[in-house]
Order: C-alpha cells, then sequence, then structure tokens
C-alpha cells in the first residue's frame, strides 16, 4: 500500500485506508458533500466527497476500512484526499497493524528510561508511588504505553502519552539543575504522573476518542483520584506530600481557562506546566511541518494561535 505520508500533490489515490470520522455538510450551493479523516500508521488525512449519491460511492461508517480512489489536491498547505470511487474494504484486504500511527522512537526503550529515572528518586514515599504505577500494576503500564497523549493535538499516536511525559520529565530535570529553588523529587515525579489520567480519559486505538468519563471529569481530575487511590495504600505516605504532588497535577495546565482546576502556587507547579507547555508546542510545530511540503507561511495554526512560518534556509 501507498502510505499517507507517501502523496503529493497530483498524485492518484489508491489503497485502503481506516475512516476516523465522517461528516456530511451542504456547499455553497447548495450540494451535499462527506468530509473524512482517513487514517494509516503515518498520519491523517482530510478527504472529500463531492458528490456522496455518485454510484461510485458505497456505504460507509466511522471505523470501516475503505478503499479509495480518486486524487491529491492541497488546501492551505496541506494534502486533502479527493476521492471518487470509495468501497468498505473486506477481510484479508488489509492488515490492522498498517493504520494505527505509532512513535518513531522505540516504546520499550523509552518505558526502560522512564523507569530508570525512577530509581533515582529518593524520598521513599514518591519512589514507592512510582513504583505502584509503573512497575507493579501490569494493566495501567501497559495502557500507559499504548496510549496517546492527545486525540489530535500533540502525541496523537501509540507510544505517544510515553514519549510525551518521557521528555516533559527531562525537561524537568534539567530545569532542576538550572534552578536550585526546585525540589527534583517531587517535580520529577509529578512530571511522570502529570498525565496518567489520560489513559482513562481516551479510549483505545484504533477510536482514540474522549470516553464518557473523560468528557464528564477529564485527565487532569482522574489522575489526581489515581494518585490518591496509590498513595493511600502506601503506609504513612505523609498528607502534606500528597497534597503537594496533586496540586502539581491539577496545576499543570496552567490557567483556569485552559483546564486546569488550580493556578499553580509552588514553583514546582510552575516548572511542570512549563515543560508540559513546551514539549506540546513543539510537537505541535513538529507534526505540522511533517505534514506539509510547503515552504514559508502556512497559515493561522488555532493551537498555536498564530500565523506559522518555517525557518528559512541559514
Amino acid at each position: 500500500m501507498k502510505y499517507i505520508s507517501d502523496y503529493k500533490e497530483g498524485d492518484r489515490i489508491g489503497g485502503v485506508y481506516l475512516c476516523k470520522s465522517k461528516h456530511s455538510a451542504v456547499a455553497k450551493n447548495g450540494k451535499p458533500y462527506e468530509t473524512l479523516t482517513l487514517q494509516d500508521k503515518t498520519g491523517c488525512v482530510d478527504g472529500k466527497i463531492w458528490d456522496p449519491s455518485s454510484a461510485g460511492i458505497s456505504d460507509y461508517e466511522c471505523f470501516d476500512y475503505v478503499e479509495l480512489a480518486g486524487e491529491v489536491t492541497v488546501f492551505q498547505g496541506a494534502i486533502q484526499f479527493n476521492i471518487k470511487r470509495l468501497r468498505v474494504a473486506g477481510e484479508g484486504e488489509f492488515d490492522p497493524a498498517d493504520y494505527l500511527p505509532v512513535s518513531k522512537k522505540d516504546i520499550g526503550q523509552m518505558f526502560d528510561e522512564l523507569k530508570g529515572i525512577i530509581d533515582t528518586i529518593k524520598n521513599p514515599y514518591l519512589n514507592k508511588l512510582l513504583n505502584s504505577f509503573f512497575r507493579e500494576d501490569e494493566a495501567f503500564a501497559k495502557a500507559f504505553c499504548n496510549s496517546s497523549a492527545a486525540k489530535s493535538v500533540h502525541h496523537s499516536f501509540v507510544g505517544g502519552l510515553l514519549e510525551h511525559t518521557l521528555s516533559v520529565t527531562k525537561l524537568c530535570d534539567y530545569y532542576c539543575s538550572s534552578y536550585p529553588v526546585l525540589k527534583r523529587d517531587l517535580l520529577l515525579t509529578t512530571a511522570m504522573l502529570h498525565d496518567i489520567g489520560k489513559i482513562r480519559e481516551l479510549s483505545a486505538f484504533p477510536q482514540n476518542d474522549y470516553t464518557d468519563e473523560g468528557n464528564l471529569m477529564g485527565h487532569i481530575v482522574m489522575g489526581s483520584e489515581m494518585v490518591s487511590a496509590k498513595a493511600a495504600a502506601i503506609e504513612g505516605f505523609p498528607k502534606t506530600l500528597l497534597g503537594e504532588v496533586k496540586h502539581c497535577i491539577l496545576a499543570h495546565h496552567g490557567e483556569l481557562e485552559f483546564g486546569s482546576p488550580k493556578k499553580p502556587s509552588l514553583a514546582e507547579a510552575m516548572a511542570l506546566h512549563m515543560a508540559d507547555n513546551t514539549d506540546a508546542k513543539m510537537e505541535t510545530f513538529t507534526e505540522l511541518f511533517e505534514q506539509t511540503y510547503e515552504k514559508g507561511w502556512l497559515g493561522f495554526n488555532r493551537l498555536l494561535d498564530s500565523n506559522v512560518r518555517k525557518t528559512g534556509e541559514v
């Protein structure tokens, strides 16, 4: 098969792709059309069916594997599939492993590196708390390693939650070497735990969509609850320390309007927020640049709240 990342403007489309979403709409001329999100392991692409009633378009639903024919166009700097024919693929016509976006980094190596950092945490209560999640809870560890960090914003691939968490943890470790005011054990512990609620907020692939629980509470609150439950099983866990851990998790989005129940009151909470924001924004730039071969200005990006341009050659 030809992967989404291999297509360029003017190519003919041919192959089977996962239909991640579909929406019906009406154009300005009054004619109905359909918008699809198509996915394989290299990423996602928008698709358009401008004539859904055409004889070449068969009935299909979300999460069907569909065989397509058409051509590749470019809209606002990103490729788009203009679909002329579509049918649902049958069993044996595709390998599901080709349709799950996966981290470019080795998941096993990243998880080993994260556990190695746990071994450097000297506070016995924080060390036990981390091990209760990442070493002793096999179901949690498996879900954590296979989850994404978001539905679509950044690190939205298998292993994305682990990759993001490790990156944030390493940034926080750097902060500790530069700012002695920070308590390393607390900051690195909360860096490793800040997004654990996402294993319950988002469903498993290929859906990778918000669960009922995720929509009702969100990963920040759920992560705090998960920490409370594990800490309750550790005899003598200091109440003040638990409050500090939970505060860092509850405040890691930085602002109330960004979903944080609290704004950072601790230096460690502020450092965690900045590290989390840095990694999320840099990954957003990275993924945006990977999805287009356009040079110069790429237009306004809602997630970055800015008109975005690739850096020129030096």
